[in-house]
């Protein structure tokens, strides 16, 4: 078969490694062999698409002229909605059948964007399970989270008796989510003396955002616990740590995974808080596990406390994560009720796979 595998951006990206990955033996193309780069390709917002819009019409364009002139059996689009749904639209109007990995957030705004979805794909394969009924009977299907898959097999790592409790913190990949985020996480660690602290950056840009943020950081006494940084080692690092402090995002779903008891904190600009709060209206929640957790029936505790924007303090964090770090049966509690939610997202078969086979069949 000739399969189109399209992913615009990093996360997409490595689930398009994985599928090439399982598809060997067919002919496989992609952005990247049109002259396409992830990093010129992932560009975030409304103002910072618009600024690029001439490179990104002549992205639309080559890949329209791909789909005509190469003729794929299948364009599978991963993630990266706002072009490759597009692409999807126009190769199922030329009789190519259409697969797209990741459901779009519908489930948290934009709703009316549903039947255009619905008209551009075959096949839409949905990582959380109360996606699939929000479209047509037969279009969408729950195939799992591959994340789950891949955490399936891994194990947390023991605590020593009588060591120092471990605390991960993870700020974030970008840069302004670092310089806003990690000096309330550093005050909050600074509330908790005899514990120890393991920051992984997520790469070099971060690693050196980090060190700057470290090296200004006004830690108040000099019993404080001090971080020690290293590069990449998240996923072990979890699957370690008593406790996390983690930035909203794919991190706090791993979190969840690793059973480790998490704290989700997130702060943006004024402006950007006042305009999520009045167009997100269909979840209460930000993280990944409570929004599964909130809209597939709220059964049991909340899995992850959530501290954002004004509630986002070095004292609140520092209340939520004491208890997990004194208190066995609390920590025995939060990851009893981490446990209950990841549950949801298991389909006991393998994602990867069940998505190979409605590309190729």
């Amino acid at each position: 078969m000739k399969i189109l595998l399209l992913a615009g951006e990093e996360s997409g990206l490595l689930y398009a490694r994985q599928l090439a990955a399982r598809l060997a033996g067919h002919e496989i193309r992609g952005y990247a062999d049109y002259g396409f780069k992830t990093a010129d390709l992932a560009v975030m917002g409304f103002l910072a698409v618009l600024k690029r819009l001439r490179y990104f019409l002549g992205v639309k364009k080559t890949m329209e002229r791909a789909i005509d002139d190469w003729k794929p059996d299948v364009v599978c689009t991963v993630d990266y909605p706002g072009m490759n749904l597009k692409l999807a639209a126009y190769a199922k109007a030329r009789g190519v059948k259409t697969v797209h990995v990741v459901c779009p957030q519908v489930w948290a705004w934009k709703k009316g964007r549903i039947p255009k979805i619905e008209a551009a794909l075959d096949r839409l394969c949905c990582f959380f399970p109360f996606e699939p009924a929000l479209f047509r009977p037969g279009l969408a299907e729950f195939v799992g989270h591959p994340l789950a898959e891949a955490f399936a097999s891994l194990k947390r790592k023991p605590s020593v008796p009588g060591a120092p409790k471990l605390v991960a913190l993870l700020p974030g990949s970008r840069l302004g989510e670092i310089e806003r985020i990690l000096p309330t996480m550093l005050a909050a660690l600074a509330k908790l003396p005899g514990v120890r602290a393991v920051i992984p950056a997520a790469g070099e840009r971060a690693k050196a955002a980090i060190e700057k943020v470290l090296a200004g950081f006004p830690f108040p006494d000099p019993r404080s616990p001090v971080p020690t940084l290293r590069l990449g080692g998240a996923r072990e690092l979890l699957l370690e740590a008593d406790c996390a402090i983690v930035a909203s995002g794919t991190a706090t779903l791993e979190a969840a995974l690793a059973r480790c008891p998490t704290v989700l904190v997130y702060r943006v600009d004024a402006f950007l808080a006042w305009f999520a709060r009045r167009v997100i209206k269909e979840i209460s929640h930000i993280g990944l596990a409570n929004i599964v957790w909130e809209k597939t029936g709220r059964e049991g505790p909340e899995p992850m406390p959530e501290l954002l924007q004004e509630a986002f303090t070095a004292e609140a964090v520092a209340e939520a994560v004491r208890p997990w770090l004194t208190d066995p049966a609390a920590h025995a509690a939060a990851v009893a009720a981490l446990d209950a939610v990841v549950r949801r997202l298991e389909t006991g078969a393998a994602s990867m796979d069940l998505i190979v086979k409605r590309i190729t069949s």
